[in-house]
């Protein structure tokens, strides 16, 4: 019996000293971290060449937008003369306008007096056709005369008479013909009126067109320039979550190391424990065999068979405790239905996952990490990534789109920690959270975006 407990003991023992040697692998964990941010540094480095390559490309179009601005100069001044020439001619075509306004309110003037000179003589001659006609009324006035001198008074009126009718004669015809004269001019002006709309309408054509190849040389250049910009703008943004990415992943194997000692040290103390406590459960067993072979040495055989058999057995070794780790799986980020999953949509690649809920829906981070990085991007709005190193395997997770931000780059979290709430912001139609998993480091071709479905417990 003796030999029994001490090989339970020993077995024991051994268990535990087992146990201490079989934490998660840190050598190769640490390993598996250095490759990544190898694999980090290889990216910088390319996306470093792509970025001068742009830049080079840059350099090309804004030589050539020299020369085109050269011609645009040209087109400005083309431009700026043309207006000049609709301007003069919109003030010529008002200052006709003006002129045949003013002919035409004088033609009503003309013929206003026309009318009135008409109505007079038209009376003058009724009056003369009553009284007998004009040569009778001459002569009853030359002959009514009582002396010379009353008739040279006589003939002089008459004279004055006949000149005055004359003279409205000839204002009456003078009359007539400036109204067909400024008829006249009106028509002219009319036509020159009609000429010169005529003209202004093809300087505006020619306006328009110089417009136009002004504007597609200029839209022609602000799209090149502006998709340089863009992808250079894209291969900056890059640059900077490769960098954050470097730092978190070393911060991400410092993490790991150091959860590592600590699961070690957990580990050796409870393993120190439980072979304390089966050495204390041996001994107390040994004890007790001795007590009991000693209290039946006076007894009679049969009875020291039965106190033998009725002996209580060594109290069997406990299980040991599982040796803490960090978690191993990722949890939904966020309340809500999946409404978009991974692959292809509207053309692009949709590298993770849409959770959609109204109202003020929390986002947490879905596993241990450190937070590579925390920023507004124009396309995913309110991002936060975070590295995770899970049993030696680097994972990158992106949560988009939220409306505030509630980490800071570089700050370690736990799962479950609150990054911030979901919203609509950057390149979204609608309030949800866009949720990537990515195994391994992040890259812009996402290449390493695994679905996050098969990984949410």
């Amino acid at each position: 019996m003796k030999h029994k407990i001490m090989a339970t003991a020993l077995t024991i023992t051994l268990g535990l000293s087992g146990l201490s040697t079989a934490a998660l692998p840190q050598t190769a964990s640490a390993e598996n971290l250095d490759d990544q941010l190898n694999n980090v540094k290889e990216k910088q480095s390319s996306n470093e060449k792509e970025l001068q390559k742009k830049e080079s490309e840059l350099a090309d179009v804004k030589a050539e937008q020299e020369d085109v601005q050269a011609e645009i100069e040209k087109l400005n001044k083309e431009v700026a003369e043309t207006d000049e020439k609709i301007s003069a001619k919109e003030q010529e075509i008002k200052d006709t306008n003006t002129e045949i306004d003013q002919l035409k309110e004088e033609i009503k003037a003309l013929e206003e007096r026309i009318a009135e000179r008409d109505k007079l003589l038209k009376d003058r001659v009724r009056s003369m056709q009553q009284n007998g006609g004009g040569t009778v009324d001459y002569m009853e006035v030359l002959l009514g005369a009582t002396d010379f001198s009353d008739l040279v008074e006589r003939v002089l009126a008459l004279n004055t008479i006949a000149d005055q009718d004359k003279k409205i004669l000839e204002e009456h015809k003078a009359d007539k013909e400036a109204v067909e004269e400024k008829k006249a001019q009106v028509e002219d002006k009319l036509a020159s009126l009609e000429e010169n709309k005529a003209e202004l309408e093809d300087l505006k054509a020619e306006l328009d067109s110089k417009k136009a190849q002004k504007d597609k040389l200029m839209k022609s250049l602000e799209e090149e320039e502006g998709e340089l910009h863009n992808h250079m703008m894209d291969l900056n943004e890059t640059a900077e979550i490769l960098s954050a990415q470097e730092t978190a992943v070393k911060q991400e194997i410092k993490r790991a190391e150091e959860a590592a000692r600590k699961a070690e040290e957990e580990r050796k103390a409870a393993a120190k424990a439980a072979k304390e406590k089966a050495e204390a459960e041996a001994a107390a067993a040994a004890k007790a065999k001795k007590e009991a072979a000693s209290s039946s040495s006076n007894s009679s055989s049969s009875s020291n068979s039965s106190s033998s058999n009725s002996a209580p057995a060594p109290t069997p070794a406990p299980e040991p405790a599982p040796a803490p780790s960090s978690n191993a799986s990722f949890i939904k980020p966020a309340a809500g239905p999946i409404t978009s999953g991974l692959g292809q949509r509207w053309g692009t690649y949709h590298a993770g996952i849409d959770i959609a809920q109204g109202g003020q829906n929390p986002v947490s981070a879905a596993a241990d990490g450190t937070v590579l990085r925390s920023y507004h991007s124009d396309s995913y709005g309110n991002v936060v990534f975070i590295t995770h190193s899970i049993n030696g395997q680097m994972y990158t997770t992106v949560y988009a789109h939220m409306q505030n931000r509630a980490v800071s780059t570089g700050q370690s979290v736990s799962q479950g920690t609150y990054l911030g709430t979901m919203g609509n912001s950057g390149h979204s139609t609608g309030q949800h959270l866009h949720f990537e998993i990515h195994k391994g480091s992040w890259n812009s071709s996402k290449s390493n975006a695994v679905d996050p479905m098969n990984y949410i417990r």
